[in-house]
């Protein structure tokens, strides 16, 4: 039992190969308080991609939460068996680079859209292993250039801001103008706004709004979205038809229209085509794999009685898994990354309280994600109350996606030539296909910066 642990020892769990599975309620207990924030928090978030699912894959609604609930129960395996000590997330960033690829005329069918997605899934599974087992990850992450990191993650930024306000714009923020607003308004506010950080300080309720997310933006949502006729004198934009019971999920169904082995492989051009999206969201990955690791090791000086074995190589082959797993059986890239970087800001910041607060950094990771088990999924009133809000949930994620990103890719280039670098590529990312935005990246760098050694090369 997870109280069993000597004071600064790894917390225990059931060794095998270079990876320790820790078993919910064996080896970690149930954190109550992540436990409902997960519950309501992940369960939702995970819905906001329904309508991606729906949109460009053709599955029915049902079959799109089915869909999710695979990727949840892969995405779980990450602490639960691989004992990865971060909250697994969406590789976010590379999200709006998928729409953007899978949106083109070329994959004009579900089918082909899935096969580009296994390709890329496969592509990242094979780079995540190769480098995890030889240990060259950071080796090949310090050799990029700032201005290619940088124009890659607001290539990222522009995708994610024009499939929202210029490319789906008639299915998204048209459709709920008022209700999506106003949800952005908040989640901008309650995420980003420096005022808030200040008053969250002073302000322990605000904080706790602030650290759950999409959610405060989802409940607004609900609540104006019903209202909007009385202020435009037309129809609701949001219109509730809530059913009761259980939500019997059609996985085989899923699986049935998702998995290679029923719908047939990717040729080897599809390979080709998927690499440099794959490329992409790996230089991505690896600054949430890097960012969690930080954060970890922030908060580790607070909780001496438990030691974080923290393993870059292991989470390179873990990811590697996992995203081969989903490749497989039911392919939606990028869904399998390595960090929820709010969530693992909440976790670790109560886990550094003490013992008493958490027992175990295990113990709040797994409880946030409710041991693996989707049980929002199968709750048919909540869902079906959901389904009106999946266009906000979607123009949220996406907005939310490209604004972080915007900011973190600025503060990337460290010269103004370097800048115009970021743009460039970004812009060029943003409109062309994976290849020729990666291609304008890299003879931009080549010519207007040049190949320079990093700090760390530099470095005696």
């Amino acid at each position: 039992m997870s109280r069993h642990r000597e004071s600064g020892s790894v917390h225990p769990g059931i060794s095998w190969g270079p990876f320790t599975a820790r078993i919910p309620f064996i080896h970690t207990r149930l954190e109550w308080q992540d436990l409902i924030q997960g519950i309501f928090v992940a369960g939702a978030t995970g819905l906001a991609t329904v309508p991606i699912l729906t949109h460009y894959l053709d599955l029915s609604f049902e079959e799109a939460v089915a869909c999710m609930a695979i990727q949840t129960l892969i995405l779980c395996s990450a602490p639960i068996f691989f004992g990865e000590p971060f909250a697994p997330g969406m590789i976010t960033p590379a999200l709006p680079l998928v729409l953007l690829a899978i949106g083109g005329e070329e994959l004009d069918t579900p089918a082909l859209r899935l096969q580009f997605m296994t390709a890329a899934a496969l592509c990242l599974a094979a780079i995540l292993l190769i480098l995890g087992i030889t240990g060259l990850g950071s080796r090949f992450i310090a050799w990029i250039p700032n201005g290619l990191k940088g124009g890659i993650i607001l290539g990222a930024a522009i995708a994610a801001l024009k499939r929202v306000f210029l490319d789906d714009a008639d299915k998204l923020i048209h459709l709920q103008p008022i209700t999506t607003v106003t949800a952005l308004v908040v989640c901008m506010v309650l995420i980003f706004s420096e005022p808030v950080q200040r008053f969250k300080k002073r302000y322990r309720w605000l904080a706790l709004l602030a650290s759950l997310g999409l959610l405060p933006g989802f409940l607004t949502a609900a609540i104006v979205g019903p209202l909007t006729g009385f202020f435009t004198g037309g129809p609701a934009e949001v219109v509730y038809d809530i059913e009761w019971g259980i939500l019997w999920l059609p996985v085989g169904a899923a699986v049935q229209k998702m998995s290679p082995f029923v719908i047939g492989w990717p040729d080897l051009d599809m390979f080709i085509k998927a690499f440099p999206l794959a490329l992409m969201s790996y230089v991505i990955l690896f600054g949430d794999i890097i960012t969690g690791t930080e954060i970890i090791k922030a908060a580790q000086k607070a909780r001496p009685d438990e030691k974080i074995d923290i393993n870059t190589n292991r989470s390179h082959i873990s990811l590697a898994i996992r995203n081969a797993t989903m490749a497989l059986v039911a392919p939606f890239f990028p869904y399998q990354g390595a960090l929820w970087t709010g969530v693992q800001v909440v976790i670790v910041q109560r886990w550094a309280d003490g013992r008493k607060s958490m027992d175990s950094l295990f113990s709040g990771i797994h409880s946030y994600y409710v041991f693996g088990i989707p049980i929002l999924y199968f709750c048919l009133p909540i869902v079906t109350a959901l389904k009106p809000l999946m266009g906000v949930a979607l123009s949220l994620t996406l907005v939310l996606t490209g604004f972080a990103c915007a900011y973190v890719a600025m503060a990337i280039p460290k010269t103004t030539i370097e800048r115009g670098v970021v743009l460039l590529t970004a812009v060029a990312l943003a409109i062309f296909s994976p290849w020729v935005g990666m291609a304008v990246g890299i003879a931009a760098t080549v010519l207007l910066v040049g190949i320079k050694p990093t700090e760390e090369e530099e470095a005696p």
